[in-house]
């Protein structure tokens, strides 16, 4: 016999799967001024070279987080990219050091180079649009969330 009371304990159960498997199913994020992003990490040669290439667009809340082994001067390049982006470059303790606004996408070779102006070791890529969104300045902390 089913009670009203092992309903409800089982309608809890199966919403508290339903969030675990909703925030596992997220997957990494970064957070910056309040501001939560799904991202992509890419820490690898192969996977930083290709970043986003060939991609249409992306979602609002989504970017993709180069992380590298050192700090050093970096720039980044819009070579195959099909969207216009801002560029947020961070140094080892995930401050903010520059930001590459409205980055348009390259349309002809030789493409342009964005630097970070100082050594970094993340640079976080998002929509353009975002930087100026959430009100970013040099200082601002990056939170990582694998």
């Amino acid at each position: 016999m089913t009670t009203p009371s092992m309903l409800l304990r089982l309608a809890a159960g199966a919403a508290l799967a339903a969030a675990i498997q909703s925030c596992a199913a997220k997957g990494p994020t970064v957070e910056i001024n309040g501001k939560t992003y799904t991202i992509e990490i890419a820490e690898d040669d192969a996977s930083r070279a290709h970043g986003l290439m060939e991609r249409e667009s992306m979602p609002a809340d989504h970017g993709m987080l180069f992380v590298f082994q050192d700090d050093a001067p970096r720039a980044f390049w819009m070579k195959n990219c099909k969207f216009p982006q801002d560029m947020l470059f961070f140094d080892s303790q995930q401050r903010l050091i520059s930001v590459q606004r409205n980055v348009p996408p390259c349309v002809a070779d030789p493409c342009p180079a964005y630097s970070s102006g100082a050594p970094a070791r993340y640079v976080l890529e998002l929509n353009a649009g975002q930087a100026d969104a959430i009100g970013v300045h040099p200082g601002d902390e990056l939170t990582i969330r694998r």
